[in-house]
């Protein structure tokens, strides 16, 4: 039975937040209606929001079935720090600790118990006649499908929950699947006609980059600047072998970065300690194999580096996706050589699923090599059609050359429909090229109508192009039908000339010789602004408040409310209410502690200007034609402090021009913004005002140009 408080009022009450993202209302009111329900979100997109706001609004039990005790420990402690009543029972447990808790739970005093699914099989009679549940949520819903990427033969013994609660409404949860993973899920847990939703895989916050043939020297070189210019921040680097961990954590030293290594072949013990000091920022750099990160839902990750080829683009997808989950900016780094490929190759000839293995290899090698969007092409092997470019990653930022490619795309189409999508690349191409082998012959493919279409082209330039066409989602692969193309509802919009499309130019492939892709020396110390000092004074706090609940640093805040913190200062705690990531809980709790540290920085630095010297270092930098990007990459600020800094230099007559930062229409929108608003100062109004299509930076600019404006004026 529902209460009559309603999904919104708890998402604000319990978590702080306004409104929910992108599809959460709709599957919650699903799940309120007892409907089962798959849900596909990507990493940081939201996915326990989804089962644990209705868990609030129903009268039982909400069950919720997670393979890792350190996503359990991490969910539940950041549940508790919401006030939520909620616990975890695993293998971890002693026997006494558990019997305590399924009698807190038998009493009604959990609203939410994560259990791990052994655990759960295990305890099954006793749930089933002691406890009363209203849902169940199923994490990790891929491990479930041999088709996932991370296949656990546990999991499958799970379909045993629908038939024991058949009217209880089961909502499984992945970040990963593909078509055929989403079919198999559905299939395993016996759900019972589920709503399915499909969320924006597109993490827009993150960029990628990926590098060819770095040798490691000049590699160790790069990551050292790439850290460098992170300095204070957290990241993972994923390595192909434990060895690799170990040398890596050893090389890093010699720049004078310190990290710790994490690998299977290490004691229990010994990666427990280091996962939580990692998960407490005690550790900030991490040098793992893929055995490290499932379940750490630490939000402050800055980046994720890749010191080899991952297997599958699952897999890679969710390793990038710990980078960013508070939305704020960050950064991945994918290097690969053919060494990788061939080794990865080896480890799957020795394995099970031989070939679906090699084809998803394959799929990673194209993503890598690829000259088109990589954002495209990882958001099409998750069935999402990405229409512009992305412009944060490496191909959008040195783009290659584009032609018009509707009709040699028509040509591949055509003949892949008049085949009843029944052939893979090879065959398609031999078609394409008028090939007359055996198996051409005996299948009739050399009577269709586009037999030979595409004989000028030689295999190597089709493979590149068919490569893109499966890269932009023109057609897929199905794994489960002898890897066969079929066409997309894209695909055929291209065929019937509904749409054009572009395509890079075939070429050879030469060598990548690598540059330095940062083009400046990385200073190994950070200046902060004045901002940046209360950033690092509310992290310091927070970093107390963490040890003394003995809590990760993220569970209190997330770096992104900090930041907003930061931005808006708020001067009570009636303000608080309005940070995102404040609920009434923390804002009783904490802001007391918060509006301390905001008195104490304003006290020292709010009637102050920054130093007069951080102005006249980004001015020389700018008149030697230094970029706003490499200003604060060698400043170590981010860039909108640089921005900030040309808005002062602007109004105090040191520098003439800043038209070139912002649009005729940003300044007329600034302009009429500040009039209704009757704000001058303060950047949050004026942003909320203009929905948010005006970023701050820009709108701190056209201040500046205003003011000046105005001052000129009445001069």
């Amino acid at each position: 039975m529902q209460t009559t408080i309603n999904p919104q009022q708890i998402l604000k009450k319990h978590f702080g937040y306004e409104n929910f993202r992108p599809l959460q209302e709709e599957i919650i009111e699903g799940v309120l209606q007892q409907k089962d329900t798959l849900v596909l979100m990507p990493t940081g997109g939201g996915k326990s929001v989804c089962f644990q706001v209705p868990a609030l609004l129903l009268s039982h039990l909400t069950l919720v079935v997670s393979p890792l005790i350190a996503l359990m420990k991490d969910q539940v402690d950041a549940l508790k720090a919401n006030g939520i009543a909620a616990a975890f029972l695993n293998s971890s447990m002693d026997e006494a600790d558990q019997y305590v808790l399924l009698d807190e739970v038998k009493n009604g005093n959990i609203t939410l118990l994560y259990v791990s699914p052994e655990k759960l099989l295990a305890l099954l009679p006793y749930f089933s006649t002691q406890i009363q549940i209203s849902l169940i949520a199923i994490d990790e819903a891929h491990c479930i499908s041999a088709w996932g990427h991370d296949f656990r033969p546990e999991y499958t013994k799970l379909k045993q929950l629908k038939t024991m609660w058949p009217h209880v409404p089961i909502i499984a949860l992945t970040a990963t699947a593909d078509k055929i993973t989403r079919k198999d899920i559905v299939q395993q847990l016996a759900l019972q006609d589920p709503a399915i939703f499909i969320a924006s895989f597109d993490r827009p916050n993150i960029s990628l980059q990926v590098r060819f043939g770095v040798k490691k020297k000049k590699r160790m070189e790069e990551i050292a600047a790439f850290i460098h210019a992170r300095a204070n921040e957290s990241g993972i680097i994923y390595c192909l072998s434990r060895k690799a961990t170990e040398e890596m954590a050893s090389d890093l030293s010699d720049f004078g970065i310190m990290a710790d290594y994490y690998h299977a072949g290490m004691s229990a013990e010994e990666r427990t300690k280091i996962q939580e000091d990692f998960i407490r920022d005690k550790t900030k750099i991490i040098c793992a194999t893929i055995a490290f990160g499932m379940g750490i839902d630490k939000s402050n990750v800055r980046f994720v580096i890749h010191n080899s080829l991952p297997k599958n683009m699952e897999g890679y997808y969710q390793e990038i996706g710990r980078a960013g989950r508070d939305g704020l900016p960050s950064d991945t780094l994918l290097y690969y050589s053919l060494g990788d490929v061939i080794m990865l190759r080896n480890f799957i000839e020795d394995s099970g699923q031989k070939e679906l293995n090699l084809e998803k290899l394959n799929r990673m090698q194209q993503y890598a090599e690829s000259p088109i969007c990589r954002r495209k092409i990882l958001l099409a092997y998750f069935g999402e059609t990405l229409e512009a470019a992305c412009q944060n990653c490496d191909v959008c930022k040195e783009p290659r050359k584009a032609m018009d490619g509707t009709l040699l795309a028509q040509k591949a189409l055509s003949a892949l429909a008049r085949t009843n999508q029944n052939v893979g690349v090879n065959v398609l191409i031999d078609i394409l090229r008028g090939s007359h082998r055996k198996e051409i012959i005996e299948n009739n493919f050399d009577r269709i109508k586009t037999f030979g279409a595409g004989k000028d082209l030689s295999f190597a330039d089709w493979q590149q192009y068919i490569m893109q066409m499966l890269n932009l989602g023109l057609v897929e692969m199905a794994y489960d039908d002898n890897y066969t193309l079929k066409i997309t509802n894209f695909g055929n919009d291209i065929l019937y000339g509904k749409r054009k499309i572009d395509l890079v130019q075939a070429e050879e492939k030469k060598e990548f010789v690598p540059k330095n892709p940062w083009g400046v020396k990385i200073n190994t110390y950070v200046e902060q602004d004045q901002e940046g000092l209360l950033f690092e004074q509310l992290r310091a706090s927070r970093r107390v408040l963490a040890e003394k609940e003995n809590v990760p640093a993220y569970i209190i805040f997330s770096d992104a409310t900090l930041k907003e913190i930061v931005s808006k200062k708020p001067q009570n705690l009636a303000e608080f209410i309005h940070i995102n990531g404040m609920g009434e809980h923390k804002v009783k709790k904490y802001g007391n502690t918060l509006l301390k540290e905001i008195k104490s920085w304003q006290k020292d630095f709010g009637p102050k200007q920054p130093r007069q010297s951080t102005y006249k270092e980004t001015l020389s930098l700018l008149e030697q034609g230094f970029s706003i990007e490499d200003i604060a990459l060698t400043r170590q600020f981010h860039e909108s402090t640089i921005y900030s800094h040309l808005a002062h230099l602007y109004a105090t007559k040191e520098l003439n021009d800043i038209g070139k930062y912002f649009s005729a229409q940003d300044l007329e929108l600034v302009r009429k913004a500040r009039l209704e608003t009757g704000e001058t100062k303060q950047l949050a109004p004026i942003f909320a005002h203009l929905q948010e299509a005006v970023p701050h930076h820009v709108i701190r600019l056209c201040l500046s140009y205003l003011d000046r404006e105005e001052k000129d004026k009445a001069d």
